[in-house]
């Protein structure tokens, strides 16, 4: 991606931010909410003074917090399917995308499956800062959630993936995953198991070759494009005013004024963009100094401008796919959100501000597809 289009993308989104409320914020500790007023109280109806004086004094009725409808149109419900033309979906391919999704065949140790870094019953992450693959070695960059991916600008942290179709043979054929030779080797196995090949003849009816490595990443992608995990944050944006309360609805305005919409926008709350890490100050550097900082997307375009840029994540379901950041370094929300505003808004976050933004990062939790992700039967490999 070349450095101008991203420059216009960051200010442009920085710009719209700002015409939407940031600028009101004013003094950076305030608390970023709406105030309200109380309702002004009724004149008492005519009555003894000792009844009035014994009758409870009721609390001020508050106004329902209120956001700006200009604010809301920068984002937009979940989809129920990301489509891919070029890979269209049917009952048949996504079925057998769902077998692949959990086959620990498909790796050299026969230990290690899509869903083994990707858990879908944990928000499509494995909890760890680096997962483990073949033979226990970690990866150099943390597993970001499987969930929603589909729709995001590309894949992987540096977007070296255009789509998850292209992303699911990656991890297939990397030595340190899960380790299998090349696309040659995958065929061997799946041909090797009769099931897999009727399925693959089922999903792929008009292939001369049905069981192909890319059809294999075609059909894990058709399953995981309809990995959507859908929360109280669509029914609100589907006109359910009644859906968050008002601690939510408050941290939606501190959410924007502090700045965090410039990036974080969008059906998914992210994943449309790349930004630099340390924007505004410069990112901490690895805890261990022999550990040489991630160039991010310079290691896909080898564009200088590039060095530092990174996949903005989406924040959907954010709370539940911790540790953070690329290297999964910060284990607390919390602690990511002060340090997002610090390195990448020049805010210095108060603890109330914080806590706001938080109360509606958790509206993002979605509910789990729980029948559409159950683990598959799998097909059964020959007797040797």
């Amino acid at each position: 991606m070349k450095s101008p289009a991203k420059l216009t993308l960051v200010t442009t989104a920085s710009s719209l931010a700002l015409a939407l409320g940031l600028a009101a914020c004013g003094d950076k500790g305030g608390a970023g909410k709406t105030e309200t007023k109380p309702a002004a109280s009724k004149p008492a109806p005519a009555a003894s003074s000792a009844a009035a004086s014994a009758a409870p004094t009721a609390p001020p009725t508050q106004a329902a917090p209120a956001i700006d409808p200009k604010r809301l149109e920068l984002f937009a419900p979940l989809p129920e399917v990301v489509e891919n033309p070029e890979n269209p979906l049917t009952p048949e391919k996504i079925d057998l995308g769902r077998q692949l999704y959990f086959d620990k065949r498909l790796s050299a140790g026969g230990d290690v499956s899509c869903n083994s870094c990707h858990g879908l019953n944990t928000y499509g992450v494995d909890g760890k800062p680096f997962s483990e693959g073949h033979k226990k070695q970690l990866g150099g960059r943390n597993s970001p959630s499987v969930y929603h991916a589909a729709g995001h600008v590309a894949q992987f942290w540096d977007g070296r993936a255009k789509d998850v179709e292209e992303q699911a043979m990656g991890p297939v054929t990397n030595p340190v995953e899960m380790a299998m030779k090349d696309g040659k080797a995958v065929e061997k196995v799946l041909k090797g198991i009769p099931g897999y090949v009727e399925a693959f003849k089922k999903a792929f009816p008009d292939a001369k070759e049905p069981v192909t490595f890319e059809n294999m990443g075609r059909a894990i992608a058709a399953f995981e494009r309809k990995l959507m995990t859908p929360s109280k944050w669509d029914k609100f944006l589907k006109g359910d005013k009644a859906a968050l309360n008002a601690d939510e609805i408050n941290g939606f305005n501190t959410f924007v004024e502090t700045g965090c919409v410039t990036c974080h926008s969008g059906a998914y709350v992210g994943g449309s963009m790349y930004n630099k890490l340390g924007l505004v100050k410069p990112w901490p550097a690895p805890a261990d100094p022999k550990v040489k900082p991630d160039e991010g997307r310079f290691a896909v375009t080898k564009n200088e401008a590039d060095k530092g840029f990174f996949k903005v994540p989406s924040l959907r379901n954010i709370a539940k796919t911790g540790p953070y950041f690329h290297d999964g370094s910060v284990a607390s929300l919390d602690e990511a959100v002060k340090m997002m505003a610090s390195h990448q808004l020049g805010r210095d976050l108060t603890p109330e501000q914080s806590k706001s933004i938080l109360a509606f990062l958790d509206t993002l939790t979605g509910e789990l597809p729980g029948e559409y992700i159950a683990e598959p039967t799998l097909p059964d490999s020959p007797a040797k």
